[in-house]
């Protein structure tokens, strides 16, 4: 284990008089903040304002058992004060709520109260609410596994035995559904996360009683095993000190998870945008004023003779003028320049599209052709005994979740058989199962990969992709843009897709690339061959952007399109179409299972027609290869667009506007698209075959743009 000496939290029982006048000048410090950003967004000098009023006692105490740089934060849009107690200063969040370039959590692409530091460990703070609670989840499960795998992995994680992983919330977040997935996984894997529910009574105006059964989460989550649930009053300085002090203990030596339920008050409206008159009486809001922290504390330092009032009043005045010239030099600070727009959609240091990732010219050809099931099966196996950091995991990915009986059954490896045997080679602990939950799968593979790690996960089905997609699109793409390069998750998602089953019905043949596509930050790949399949999944593993990694089911076993294993260091870069067959006539632009139908569509228009074209496999949609189209486009004169997704809002749709737009003065012919009608896919196989595209469709649209 690596021996760095983290910094030390707080260890005394109780609170001394300079121990609790730095916190109460912190509290002071984030409820001035808060004071002050209300103020400039009244005066128009910044455009959004939420408060972590109210709650700045509990986070305080958290912070004062964290360890900053050590330890690992999930925050929510409230823990101003934790931030600050953690080494956050006033300017960076003034600098955040200007939108300055400066701003250490986002660069000025995040709105105020969005939290992110990479050398404190503090996780970009994102506004969904709830998919934090899976992310801290696989951080956390990623410095366990890689305690258990030792070497160099306990670096790459700083992985040191000891460490938590906190994660806050308000009290409404626990009715989303990610919060439960977490519990499960955090208990059933005892896994070193706190959960700080900072209980303010209101998810906006929606009081707890309508949001929580019973109108309490400690009391729900009662029947978690290993879960420590502690129950405080988050406005007292002393107990929220007391039961972190607790907690932090249990996490720390490898007990399980522990649930906080803190008690809290919101003293100011939900954010600018609401106004909590609206449903709260005057006796309710002045009841809350009660029990805020800044004055109980203020008063305890009284009572204990700690200070005078003239010392509190110097104290706040200090802070005042701190937070006056952090907002000064805040909004002096240069915003970010326009042409920084489109900077860290992806890694700017390994770009899978460029000639280090191109050794298609070179395979290493070895064995008998085989199936596009067996080489991304060898592909896995090679990339992992390369790269110790690679984790693979989803539903029945396992060969058996049951290692005590490994030796008696065959394995299961996935439905499709193309993780068979990853565990028996590598482990139960670099290849296991998740629960049936995705969401959890992509959540849990996120943590990991901001942590070190390089998930490569499993959707087993595309049609069941969406509950994950909050964590996709709204988090995994955005991860590396909206914290301006400080952290990133590099993620594979494998997912099958498509039709031609027969059987397969509404809810196993979706396709819907263009969906993922449409997602800045995504890479999608789309192979029709069994070595394209092995030289695309070995650049989606080396590269350090997040790639929806799409393998059509029925491509799996075909005999058209086996291949013998390239090697091990074989790769096709992403954004590099295929010319699979030549021809001066037409051209047509497939992907995935449209390669083949088309090709057999351009051998018939050959054969019966005299029409020469030519095929081209995009191989990845985003990016897509234009410039292998334009040349194609500019011999033929003519193109068609074939895919399996729906004709409208498919890929079909913006490759057909990049051509008439780029490539109109050399059409002689409308653009077309060869695709599924805009329906689902039916179980009936007449029917199924009516909806998706078959070679028949193809060859007749080839003779009418060739007749035009």
């Amino acid at each position: 284990m690596a021996t760095t000496t983290p910094p030390q939290p707080a260890t005394q029982d109780a609170l001394d008089r300079d121990t609790l006048l730095g916190f109460y000048r912190t509290m002071l410090l984030s409820r001035r903040l808060d004071d002050k950003e209300i103020q400039l967004k009244r005066q128009n000098k910044i455009f959004f304002q939420i408060s972590g009023a109210g709650h700045e006692a509990i986070q305080i105490a958290a912070a004062a058992h964290a360890r900053p740089g050590y330890d690992w934060f999930y925050f929510y849009y409230r823990d101003r004060a934790f931030s600050l107690q953690l080494g956050m200063t006033a300017l960076d969040h003034m600098l955040q709520a200007v939108g300055a370039e400066a701003d250490p959590s986002s660069g000025g692409r995040q709105m105020p109260a969005h939290w992110g530091r990479r050398d404190l460990n503090i996780v970009s703070t994102s506004s969904p609410t709830g998919t934090q609670f899976l992310q801290a989840v696989g951080t956390a499960e990623a410095g366990v596994r890689a305690t258990k795998l030792g070497g160099a992995l306990e670096d790459i994680t700083e992985a040191k035995g000891d460490e938590v992983v906190f994660v806050t919330t308000g009290d409404g977040t626990t009715s989303e559904g990610e919060f439960w997935e977490s519990l499960n996984s955090a208990c059933n894997l005892a896994l070193p996360v706190i959960y700080i529910v900072e209980d303010n009574k209101f998810a906006i105006s929606v009081p707890v009683e309508v949001n929580t059964a019973g109108g309490s989460i400690s009391k729900l989550v009662t029947g978690f095993p290993g879960l420590l649930i502690l129950e405080c009053d988050g406005t007292d300085i002393r107990e929220s000190y007391k039961t972190m002090r607790q907690a932090t203990e249990y996490a720390r030596a490898r007990k399980g998870p522990v649930l906080v339920h803190a008690h809290v008050i919101r003293p100011y409206s939900h954010s600018l945008s609401d106004d909590e008159k609206f449903y709260k009486t005057e006796t309710m809001r002045s009841s809350e004023a009660l029990r805020d922290p800044i004055t109980r504390t203020a008063q305890l330092l009284l009572e204990s003779d700690f200070v005078t009032q003239d010392e509190l009043e110097r104290l706040e005045q200090a802070v005042q003028a701190e937070v006056n010239a952090a907002s000064d030099e805040a909004l002096e600070s240069p915003q970010p320049a326009p042409e920084t727009a489109m900077l860290y959609l992806y890694s700017p240091d390994v770009d899978p599209t460029a000639e280090q990732f191109d050794t298609e010219d070179d395979p290493r050809f070895v064995g008998n052709d085989t199936t596009v099931v067996d080489l991304i099966n060898a592909t896995l196996k090679d990339e992992m005994r390369r790269d110790p950091r690679i984790v693979v995991f989803g539903e029945d990915v396992a060969d058996c979740s049951r290692e005590d009986i490994l030796c008696d059954v065959a394995g299961k490896g996935g439905v499709f058989k193309v993780t068979h045997g990853l565990q028996r080679e590598f482990g139960g602990t670099r290849v296991f199962n998740s629960p049936l939950a995705e969401a959890n799968i992509v959540g849990r593979a996120i943590g990991m990969a901001l942590r070190g790690l390089k998930p490569v996960v499993e959707i087993q089905f595309f049609d069941y992709i969406w509950p994950a997609m909050m964590q996709i699109r709204d988090e995994l793409a955005t991860m590396r843009y909206r914290s301006n390069n400080t952290w990133a998750s590099p993620v594979v998602i494998r997912v099958t897709y498509g039709g031609y089953l027969k059987g397969g019905a509404i809810y196993h043949s979706q396709t819907g690339e263009s969906i993922f596509a449409h997602c800045p930050g995504l890479r999608v790949v789309l192979p029709a061959t069994a070595v394209d399949a092995a030289g695309l999944l070995r650049t989606a593993i080396r590269s350090e952007d997040p790639v929806i990694f799409l393998e059509h089911k029925h491509l799996y076993r075909q005999v058209y399109n086996k291949g013998k294993y390239p090697g091990p260091n074989f790769m096709i870069p992403f954004g590099k179409a295929k010319t699979v067959r030549d021809g001066t006539d037409v051209t047509v632009v497939a992907c995935g299972a449209l390669v083949q139908r088309s090709l057999a569509a351009a051998k018939l228009a050959q054969e019966q027609h005299a029409i020469s074209t030519e095929v081209i496999d995009l191989r990845t949609v985003a990016p897509f290869d234009m410039e292998t189209i334009a040349e194609s486009v500019k011999r033929t004169n003519r193109v068609i667009i074939a895919h399996e997704d729906s004709l409208s809002w498919g890929i079909g749709s913006e490759i057909a506007a990049r051509v008439a737009d780029e490539l109109f003065p050399w059409l002689d012919a409308p653009v077309k698209r060869v695709a599924s009608l805009d329906t689902w896919v039916a179980y009936a196989p007449q029917v199924e075959r009516a909806i998706l595209p078959e070679p028949e469709d193809v060859l007749k649209t080839i003779q009418e743009i060739r007749a035009f």
